[in-house]
């Protein structure tokens, strides 16, 4: 009997769900795209223009900011070749100075111990010089054995040396050749050394004061011939690839409100870890002298041109902090792509990395589609059925 009841209610409610569609699983399920697709539908469609990405010729052109820089290669440290005090400067920072002018006045004694040691060596020589001459009389009156007179040219040829080492270290302490005859025939000891410049040019650092007490090694002055300057900039790491030697450049000096033309001289072998830049520089004449060292100046590079996938700026859409474009997958399916470009030239933008000549992007209406995407993904809602799908009934 509970058997038989059991059996009936079963059948009752199974019919009862049957014949409810309310309680049915009849359902349609709709088909989520990827979160980086958006799906137009016909009437939206006329609202976004594609384009296929076409290969073209570009010349790239950056400007970087720089400065104007002495020519190192025309620059004379002039340090101290002796120690001692520093009776008189001769000349200030920005003076214009020849090649030999008087810069200082040291006062050393070892100078003139140098000098009493030349002076010696002099006298030394003078008389090896006159006995090997009384020598060679005796040797002729058979008066003195040869070795005799072999030991005379001996003692003189050490008495050349010595004296020419004398000499040497009186110039190397600054003594100039007019000072070191005058010595050497009038015995005239010169009581303070002179420091000169090497070469001609402007006096861009004074280190020194009258009264200073300097030794070897102590830098004085700094002369730099400004007729030459460099002007230096650094790139990117990334448009160092652009640039090669002997590049014609501009170089703009808002100081001077005027440009140059330039050739690079110069481009580093490493990149500069603080910065992630590859200096450059160009070298400009100068002849006036306007162009001051540490003025500002823009350089202007164009990279030798090359073909490259093109596409306008107006596809271009930030996403993440990174450019994308919408690529079409199929009609009226698109897919935002993340793509590596280069800087807008003339309205366009090359692509480095990300599509391919023959590709479809939406050119107009890319911002909009993004904000269509976004929004769809802030709100969860589910998206459209893509064209030409069709609804999944559970069963």
């Amino acid at each position: 009997m509970n058997f038989n009841f059991s059996w009936l209610l079963c059948a009752v409610l199974c019919l009862s769900a049957c014949g409810d569609p309310s309680n049915s699983k009849v359902a349609v399920e709709t088909q989520v795209t990827d979160p980086m697709e958006v799906v137009v539908s016909e009437s939206q469609e006329a609202n976004y223009k594609t384009a296929e990405v076409q290969m073209g010729w570009v010349v790239f052109s950056q400007t970087h900011p720089g400065r104007i820089e002495v020519n190192e290669r025309l620059v004379n440290r002039i340090g101290a070749s002796l120690t001692g005090r520093i009776t008189a400067v001769q000349v200030e920072t920005g003076d214009v100075v020849s090649p030999g002018q008087l810069l200082a006045q040291i006062s050393s004694p070892e100078l003139t111990t140098s000098q009493l040691t030349y002076l010696r060596a002099s006298a030394a020589l003078a008389l090896a010089e006159r006995a090997v001459e009384r020598a060679k009389q005796m040797i002729q009156a058979d008066v003195i054995s040869s070795a005799e007179f072999q030991k005379r040219e001996s003692e003189l040829s050490i008495a050349r040396a010595e004296q020419r080492a004398a000499e040497d270290q009186l110039r190397l302490l600054g003594l100039p050749s007019m000072s070191i005859d005058r010595l050497r025939d009038q015995g005239r000891i010169q009581p303070e050394g002179d420091v000169r410049a090497k070469q001609g040019g402007v006096v861009v650092e004074r280190k020194v004061s009258a009264g200073q007490v300097v030794q070897p090694g102590d830098s004085l002055f700094t002369i730099a011939d400004l007729s030459s300057v460099w002007a230096v900039a650094s790139l990117p790491e990334q448009a160092a690839r652009y640039v090669s030697k002997n590049q014609t450049v501009a170089i703009e000096i808002p100081a001077l409100d005027t440009s140059f033309k330039g050739e690079i001289v110069f481009i580093s072998d490493t990149v500069q870890p603080e910065t992630r830049t590859v200096a450059i520089r160009t070298q400009l004449s100068n002849p006036k002298r306007d162009i001051k060292p540490m003025m500002l100046m823009n350089m202007k590079v164009d990279s030798n041109g090359k073909m490259v996938p093109l596409i306008p700026s107006s596809a271009v859409v930030r996403d993440n902090d990174r450019d994308h474009v919408f690529v079409q997958i199929q009609p009226r399916i698109f897919r935002l792509t993340p793509v590596d470009l280069e800087p807008a030239v003339e309205g366009n933008r090359p692509v480095l990395k990300g599509l391919t000549q023959g590709e479809m992007v939406v050119t107009e209406g890319a911002f909009h589609l993004n904000n269509d995407r976004v929004q769809r993904l802030l709100t969860s809602q589910p998206a459209a059925p893509k064209p030409g799908s069709k609804p999944q009934v559970a069963k």
